[in-house]
């Protein structure tokens, strides 16, 4: 598979998940404080509940006590009890802390998408042998289906805005803005499902997608003969790499646009299964997102708002 000279797919295609820019371990002193006495309080419990619990393991253990009276029954049984929730109690906060301690991000770092509750980093960096500039949060919006407005998923769309190359006036349309961005620079697609999917509905929903646009291209007379035909291993290459396995509720799937590069065809990866390279295939497939209404009308609305004044 031909990749980019060190491209984001080095580090994707092995699982690697596109990282919040912010993203810091977060173990200040008040968090470490915080964890020492609850876990000296837990150790103090444990250790009281071994203590009155001990006569009765020991007797059970040699087989050599007498049968438990009734009246001993109950003050074991609260003993064992005493045991099993301290322990329950320890592992349980043991777990809360640690989430606490590895926050990805604060708050004040994310956007929350009001229709679902799924927050986004503002910024993200793409890992790779080579450092690349990080992507910053454009916009974002709901996916619904049927008239029933069932939500599916959050998708976001990330640019490097940053990029030297790029040259925006204010006045451009912000539909202008957006092509020019997707044509000229690195993007990032992520879709965070509500409920748990397939992939392999993903997969046909990208499909449709692309092959929408191939016929629009091709009605239009925007795309040549020759370059339909160079679309056909690309695409079928793009069906290919989607496992046959769930997708997990609230599991980004990152999509990354690398930035254009002269003499070579530009790569969409997709985290974790592969990468396209094929200039059409990889701006056409962001660029469906702002077709229309797009699959989101939140998410391009959302983009245009934020694009209205941007100029560089």
């Amino acid at each position: 598979m031909q990749t980019l000279a060190g491209a984001p797919g080095d580090a994707l295609l092995k699982g690697t998940a596109i990282r919040p820019r912010s993203v810091t371990r977060r173990n200040t002193c008040s968090e470490y404080c915080l964890f020492r006495l609850v876990a000296s309080v837990i150790m103090s419990l444990l250790l009281r509940a071994l203590s009155v619990a001990r006569p009765a393991t020991r007797c059970l253990a040699t087989n050599a006590c007498r049968p438990l009276s009734t009246a001993s029954g109950p003050s074991a049984s609260r003993n064992w009890r005493t045991l099993l929730c301290a322990t329950g109690l320890g592992i349980a906060t043991v777990a809360a802390l640690s989430q606490t301690v590895h926050l990805d991000a604060g708050l004040e770092d994310s956007v929350v998408d009001p229709a679902t509750s799924i927050s986004f980093p503002k910024t993200l960096t793409v890992p790779a042998k080579t450092k690349l500039p990080p992507v910053s949060l454009v916009g974002l919006g709901v996916r619904t289906v049927s008239f029933l407005g069932i939500k599916v998923y959050t998708v976001a769309f990330y640019a490097d805005l940053g990029n030297p190359n790029l040259k925006i006036a204010k006045e451009l349309n912000p539909e202008d803005k957006i092509r020019y961005i997707v044509q000229n620079t690195a993007c990032v697609v992520r879709i965070v499902p509500t409920r748990s999917t397939g992939f392999t509905h993903l997969r046909d929903a990208f499909m449709r997608a692309l092959q929408g646009r191939l016929a629009i291209a091709k009605k239009a007379g925007t795309i040549t003969e020759a370059e339909e035909h160079a679309v056909a291993s690309p695409m079928h290459k793009l069906k290919s790499i989607f496992p046959n396995s769930p997708l997990a509720k609230h599991t980004p799937l990152d999509i990354y646009l690398a930035a254009p590069v002269p003499g070579q065809p530009r790569a969409l990866v997709f985290r974790d299964m592969g990468s396209i390279e094929n200039d059409w295939v990889a701006t056409e497939f962001v660029l469906h997102y702002f077709e229309g209404d797009g699959p989101s009308p939140p998410l391009k609305a959302s983009v245009i708002e934020n694009l209205k004044d941007f100029s560089k």
